[in-house]
């Protein structure tokens, strides 16, 4: 189309403009805005024409501000079709404005769209409420009876207060609910309600049939075409059932339909679902309550096949009404884009809330942040959703219509190609193609199954024969060792009814995953261990089709976690018993760096923050969270990433997270019920390898309890009591809820018997108490376990004086001949009664040069050197301490060097144990040997006799 013809549109425009309002002062600059306008949208040209003060805003103020909305009186109920359809066109024609003169970029256009929509719902429902009120009265929460009787025709049911009013709730979903509404795009509704009930009016309604009755008004007033056109396009068919479904429900009813009919597009749609008008806050507490619909507690592959499904039905329909060029649905358009991002969010959101956003470029950025796009295909997913949206309300701003198509028309081409700033239609369209060639890239990739390793024929063979045939040969050939007898496991698996009734879908990726189990099994370092306990884990996960589906979708998955079963049973058995730790096998943390000490805690105190002050939930939040960290370090013990003194560090810090966290909880309690002792302080130590940092993995925890108060003190609730009674149910709540038992299971077993005066004291003491009792009661031996003990929660100024209490206690002078016999006595009495050592194994911790012999040796020097050599002083864990007696000369380099590197041996040998479940009994290999004689030979040159002679 020649330049020639866009001036003659152009022209046409300006005179009609210039008629319509004779006195506006025609500048060059407005009449060049209003050239380039008229080339872009006849609609917007036609708006201005009718509304020529409109017309004269825009070249005031170039129509920063959206005008308010006309009042919608009851008194002029007539009036109310055309004073929102004017509304709307004006406030349409003037986004098309500043969209065309560049004054607002797509997302602010956009934005705009939105907020259109937004006000014309809600002034639309609130005259429609006040027309309801008049005539059947509001909606109020009735009891049954009171409801009942109102209902059979008798006289009204008397008001209630406010708080008991019922009202329509309007969820937008799609890109009304995401605030991305396009230029002239319906908006999809779906309508429900808090609670049942009448309404109180001379003329009742049951609450069904009143928001029935209302919705359908409002659709009506908004999308009904006038002399003036039409609003908004309402599109309802997306509540439950479609049009077969009531038009209005309650929250339970949704509630219902969502657990018992939900379908996998429908967590699509709903995941962009936010209250639009009506009862926002009603709205958005029921849209927290369909989240875990929405977002699985679990890594959810199973979206995938879902939305596999949605696009072959949407390809289907761009073939049969030829939309090849439809740049919403055709492929690289829009809606791949939204789609991808929607997918990589419904799968990972549920365990990263930072993923559920409702707009799309929020979206993509979280998932950019969360490792799931790479930076540079997150940029041009970003670029290209501008262009398209861009281009798809150009197309919709020509003449207000609800069109993704690209024109035939070639002066509507060339029109929307210079209004765009192209030079013709084909740099438009070679644009565009570049846009849609990635897009549709990046979504095949999305959908197309992952690259399986080649499994071998005859196990796949095998596998679908059973359980009536099949050749357990197969088993042999490829290197099982207990052939005949996982032939025997399988078969019972595979007649199982939970395998027999399997749907046809979750069938079809079982006979997927369980040969390449079996081949990945035969490959492991135990593959008989590795099968059994694979068919234990999906024996447990069958019902759970989305774990199934993680393990089909993610080969590499499958490959982890084979690994992992066949080198530790006790990650089998966790994994059997909490499933949710497969989503571990895919977290790209997991093969990262591990977390420190900061990060733990940070951790453990987001999943905390989650439970909204739900004690039970925030348990639950917590011990989850606690498998998955301690899966990750263990996965990292196993792949050799990181050594055994760094995992047991990790668990110990992972431990003090928790602590201090169920620390906060107990106290919210305690307070809740009791008050708080003004200026009471309490605190935390942990004992043992908690205190050393060396914590295993299923060790429980020694605690020890302080406070410090006024002894005359009284909690100031509503039932007080005196701090002594306080401060006991405080550690007694703690105990409870670190051993409480949830769906995830216990956080921690407690061990409290270290405590002063053991099972027999109190279960708190006071520091002085305390500090008493160090000083003047405690034996050797209890002074050697404070070698080990930090304060892990609490108050810091209570831990720093328990700091002073255990210097002053560790620096003290002592007999050097009586403390070598009291250490030597107390170590020979618990050899004797806890090393479990044979003629073949060694007791890794207890036996003779093991663990706590070396611990008992750091333990003597430190008594016997610290009122000389502060140094020893701060370090709690065994490397500390050795790294502090070289420092101080009372053990030699070589020496220092050689006991390290024993620890380290014997530490990562319990560790394995620990792993897989054995008893921490270990051969004598020569590692091992190595490290006995050298912690012997340490014994034996400081003078202490750990064995009987």
């Amino acid at each position: 189309m020649t330049d020639r013809a866009l001036d003659s549109i152009a022209d046409r425009a300006i005179a009609q403009l210039q008629a319509a309002a004779p006195t506006l002062v025609w500048t060059e600059a407005l009449t060049e805005r209003c050239r380039r306008v008229a080339l872009a949208s006849d609609f917007a040209i036609a708006t201005l024409a009718r509304q020529p003060g409109l017309l004269g805003r825009l070249a005031a103020d170039v129509g920063a501000n959206a005008a308010d909305l006309p009042p919608l009186r009851l008194e002029d109920r007539s009036d109310w079709p055309m004073l929102l359809r004017r509304y709307r066109a004006a406030e349409s024609a003037r986004l098309i404005w500043r969209d065309v003169l560049g004054l607002d970029d797509v997302d602010a256009t956009l934005a705009g769209s939105t907020r259109l929509a937004e006000a014309c719902l809600e002034a639309a429902l609130a005259a429609l409420e006040m027309e309801f009120a008049q005539r059947h009265g509001v909606v109020r929460a009735n009891s049954p009876d009171a409801a009942g009787t109102n209902a059979m025709g008798a006289e009204p049911v008397e008001s209630h207060p406010d708080e008991t009013r019922v009202r329509l709730v309007v969820f937008g979903l799609g890109k009304l609910g995401g605030g991305e509404l396009n230029f002239s795009s319906d908006v999809d509704l779906v309508y429900a309600y808090a609670h049942d009930g009448f309404s109180d009016g001379a003329r009742p309604l049951a609450a069904e049939d009143y928001f029935a009755r209302l919705g359908q008004q409002l659709a009506k007033l908004l999308d009904e075409v006038t002399a003036d056109g039409f609003c908004h396009r309402v599109d309802l068919r997306l509540r439950p059932f479609g049009n077969a479904g009531r038009i209005a429900l309650s929250f339970a009813a949704l509630e219902n339909y969502f657990q018992r009919e939900g379908r996998d597009w429908e967590r699509y749609a709903w995941q962009k679902a936010r209250p639009v008008a009506g009862d926002l806050g009603a709205g958005e507490r029921f849209l927290h309550t369909l989240r875990p619909f929405v977002y699985r507690r679990y890594l959810d592959y199973g979206a995938l096949q879902g939305l596999r499904e949605m696009k072959a039905l949407i390809a289907a329909e761009v073939v049969r009404k030829e939309l090849a060029g439809d740049i919403k649905r055709g492929p690289g358009g829009i809606r791949e884009i939204e789609f991808l991002a929607q997918a990589l969010q419904l799968i990972r959101g549920g365990r990263e809330p930072a993923l559920q956003q409702r707009q799309l470029l929020p979206a993509i950025r979280a998932l950019e942040a969360a490792g799931q796009i790479a930076a540079d295909t997150a940029a041009a997913l970003i670029a290209s959703y501008g262009f398209l949206r861009r281009l798809e309300n150009r197309l919709q701003m020509l003449r207000d219509a609800q069109t993704h198509a690209l024109p035939e028309d070639a002066t509507d081409r060339s029109r929307i190609a210079t209004a765009l700033g192209y030079d013709d239609w084909m740099a438009l369209l070679a644009e565009l193609d570049t846009h849609r060639v990635r897009i549709a890239a990046e979504f095949a990739e999305l959908l197309a199954p992952r690259e399986r390793p080649a499994q071998p024929a005859d196990l796949d063979t095998y596998w679908r024969a059973l359980p009536a045939a099949g050749d357990g040969g197969a088993l042999a050939i490829a290197g099982f060792a207990d052939a005949a007898g996982l032939d025997a496991a399988l078969r019972d698996f595979a007649r199982a009814p939970a395998v027999r009734d399997l749907a046809d879908a979750t069938r079809a990726r079982l006979d997927r995953v369980l040969p390449a189990l079996i081949d990945a099994a035969a490959q492991a370092s135990q593959p008989d261990a590795a099968l059994r306990r694979g068919l234990s884990l999906l024996q447990n996960i069958l019902r759970r089709s989305s774990y199934l589906a993680l393990l089909d979708e993610q080969p590499s998955a499958l490959v982890r976690l084979v690994h992992a079963l066949s080198r530790s049973a006790l990650l089998a058995e966790r994994l059997t018993a909490y499933p949710l730790l497969l989503d571990e096998l895919l977290d790209a943390r997991a093969s990262g760096a591990l977390p420190q000490r900061t990060q733990l805690l940070a951790e453990c105190e987001a999943a905390v923050a989650m439970a909204n002050d739900d004690a039970e939930a925030a348990l639950h939040a917590l011990n989850e969270t606690r498998l998955a960290l301690s899966f990750r370090i263990a996965l990292a013990a196993l792949d050799g990433r990181q050594s055994a003194r760094d995992s047991t560090r990790q668990l110990a810090w992972l431990a003090d997270a928790v602590v201090a966290i169920v620390l906060r909880l107990a106290q919210r309690e305690i307070e809740s019920v009791h008050g708080a002792v003004a200026g009471a302080r309490f605190a935390v130590l942990g004992y043992g390898s908690l205190g050393g940092e060396e914590l295993g993995f299923g060790s429980d925890l020694d605690l020890v309890f302080l406070y410090e108060s006024a002894s005359s003190a009284q909690s100031d609730g509503a039932r007080p009591l005196d701090t002594s009674r306080y401060h006991a149910r405080l550690a007694q709540k703690l105990v409870a809820l670190l051993g409480a038992p949830t769906a995830a299971g216990k956080l921690y077993e407690v061990d409290v018997r270290l405590r002063p005066d053991g099972a027999k004291g109190l279960l708190v003491s006071t520091l002085d108490s305390y500090a008493d009792y160090q000083r003047e009661r405690a034996w050797t031996w209890e002074h050697q376990a404070l070698v080990r003990a930090r304060c892990v929660a609490g108050d810091a100024a209570l831990c720093a004086a328990f700091e002073e209490v255990r210097n002053d206690i560790l620096s003290r002078s002592r007999t050097l001949e009586t403390l070598r016999g009291e250490v030597s006595s107390m170590r020979l009495k618990m050899r004797g009664e806890l090393d479990r050592s044979t003629s073949t194994r060694f007791d890794l911790k207890q036996g003779e040069g093991g663990l706590v012999d070396l611990e008992f040796l750091l333990q003597f020097l430190v008594l016997r050197d610290a009122a000389t050599v502060p140094g020893w002083l701060a370090p709690r864990d065994t490397a500390g301490l050795l790294e502090a007696a070289r420092a101080a000369g009372g053990v030699d380099g070589d020496l220092a060097r050689a006991l390290r590197t024993a620890h380290a041996v014997l530490l990562a040998e319990g560790l394995a144990c620990t792993l897989d479940r054995r008893p921490r009994l270990a051969p004598e290999t020569d590692a091992v040997i190595d490290a006995r004689r050298a912690i012997r030979d340490a014994v034996k040159r400081y003078g202490l006799a750990f064995v009987r002679t």
